[in-house]
């Protein structure tokens, strides 16, 4: 399938947008208006984009359905600050309440049942709950249109973080497990990033790895490897010795394999089968020995 964004209707391209651009992290936005009353809401059009100044953007967009803005827009401009709070999975039912459309005015914290924590350096207030939250100066709202859909960035300067003891590690880093956040995908659904939905990625920042395009013929063209498995084989700075891979022919599951098929093919496709599971365990160097046996 194939879409012209200017071909179809904005709410149905707004849900092609949001089921493919995610997960996405969630800005839960405490603002306040000219007269002090506080609002909070959550936007999933949010990021971090800079460390030097902390710049983070969230996107409180005009409506779809009738093109009018939301308060925390409103108040944005009326009071240039704001607090971002992280959502972790313990508290994400009542964030979702906080997005009822509630009349001005109407507190938010008190509806979903949240905290307000007074700020040290900004008047909008914290989320108590939130594992991390964020005192922030809004420098600048560009608005991307005037139409329905359109989105409004919230430009904003870190001033303080707030980060729970709760959730650091004992270098005293954010530990994923423990900030347990949540994250917004299509429609109603969500990810919870702890657990088994979290794995490690080695970035290739200090080594040169020899790269896909470098992998012989007969292994980058594996019925068996995945593309993630030739990206872990590629991250390799060498190929294993030949002295290294006529040692390893002894290995009890090697042996086994060579001693049990008379044919190049089937001894090559359980090669391969081997040196995958390596692969998933993590094992790259051996699984490099075990498919130049091949």
């Amino acid at each position: 399938m194939t879409i012209d964004p200017k071909e179809i209707p904005v709410p149905e391209l707004h849900g092609h947008l949001l089921g493919a651009v995610a997960p996405r992290p969630i800005a839960f936005a405490g603002t306040v208006d000219k007269e002090g009353k506080v609002n909070l809401s959550p936007f999933s059009f949010f990021n971090v984009f800079s460390a030097n100044p902390p710049i983070m953007i969230f996107s409180p967009a005009r409506r779809g359905r009738d093109n009018t803005t939301k308060h925390t827009l409103e108040n944005v401009l009326e009071h240039p600050e704001c607090t971002v709070n992280i959502v972790s999975h313990d508290m994400v039912q009542q964030m979702s309440l906080s997005s009822t459309e509630y009349e001005k005015g109407v507190n938010e914290f008190a509806k979903a049942g949240f905290t307000e924590e007074k700020s040290k350096v900004v008047k909008p207030p914290r989320v108590k709950e939130a594992p991390v939250s964020f005192e922030c100066k809004v420098i600048e709202v560009k608005s991307l249109g005037e139409q329905g859909g359109a989105g409004q960035l919230v430009i904003c300067e870190v001033q303080l973080m707030h980060i729970a003891d709760r959730i650091l590690d004992e270098n005293g880093k954010i530990h994923p497990n423990k900030l347990d956040a949540v994250a917004r995908m299509g429609g109603n659904w969500y990810a919870r990033a702890s657990g088994d939905a979290i794995f490690e990625v080695a970035k290739p920042l200090t080594t040169m790895g020899i790269g896909v395009d470098q992998i012989p013929d007969q292994i980058r063209t594996s019925t068996v490897l995945t593309g993630n498995h030739l990206g872990m084989l590629g991250n390799v700075e060498s190929l294993p010795t030949e002295d290294e891979i006529k040692d390893f022919a002894n290995e009890p599951e090697v042996r086994s394999i060579l001693d049990s098929f008379d044919d190049d093919e089937n001894i090559q496709l359980e090669l391969h089968k081997l040196a995958a599971d390596l692969l998933n365990d993590g094992e790259v160097d051996t699984a490099w020995k075990v498919l130049m046996m091949g």
